[in-house]
């Protein structure tokens, strides 16, 4: 029980810290920053900053779950200009983005991260488009582990109905369906992580470990 009190304290100690520090170095006015999903996180951060400066986000819908949906209207009703897009635009859009703020499931040791589904297409086309990628994450979802063994990126998957349904029965049996919960990013995808502990690039993740966790938790 003392542990779970412990997570929960250092759960919202991080929420605090982490918005104080993005909103001074992340957003400007008048930018277009995109995102998707619903990182309670990013969705805290982007309505906090809104206080400050004026910019305008767009959502993507995130298919299959659509959490963009609900993220869109969260922010649309605490005034935030908010635009919700099809999975499919997010290429063809990126070259008025200005910046692209994803949330994270997991941070790994190799500065790559586990993120909803569609974070790897966000964070491939914002590439193409020298847009920067920034992830907020506390520092408890830091982990010691490597992505080496998931060819989709995470043990979790959904429903493949919720992608292609059975009623599609002849296109079904022709082919295999994935619905994976989360994509995999590298972390040359990504430009920087905005912790409660200030930012970092994803090459510096590893020393951040090293100084927050002994080596013996390493292994649990």
């Amino acid at each position: 029980m003392r542990e779970i009190i412990f997570i929960r304290s250092q759960y919202f100690a991080a929420s605090s810290s982490l918005v104080t520090t993005a909103d001074h170095e992340i957003t400007y006015l008048s930018e277009i920053i995109l995102t998707l999903g619903r990182s309670k996180t990013v969705e805290t951060f982007l309505k906090t900053a809104a206080h400050n400066r004026h910019y305008t986000v767009i959502v993507a819908e995130t298919a299959p779950s659509y959490d963009g949906r609900e993220m869109a209207k969260s922010l649309s009703s605490a005034g935030i200009s908010t635009f919700l897009v099809p999975d499919s635009s997010i290429f063809s859009l990126m070259s008025r983005v200005n910046k692209v703020i994803l949330g994270a499931h997991v941070v790994l040791a190799n500065g790559g991260m586990f993120a909803i589904t569609g974070s790897l297409i966000a964070a491939s086309a914002a590439r193409v488009h020298s847009t920067p990628v920034v992830v907020c994450a506390g520092q408890f979802k830091l982990t010691p582990l490597w992505n080496l063994y998931h060819e989709y990126g995470a043990v979790d998957f959904g429903n493949p109905d919720d992608v292609l349904g059975y009623k599609e029965g002849d296109l079904v049996d022709k082919v295999d369906v994935v619905n994976p919960y989360y994509d995999y990013v590298n972390p040359e995808l990504i430009d920087a992580y905005v912790t409660n502990d200030g930012d970092h690039p994803p090459s510096s993740i590893y020393r951040l470990l090293k100084e927050t966790y002994d080596d013996e938790d390493n292994e649990l």
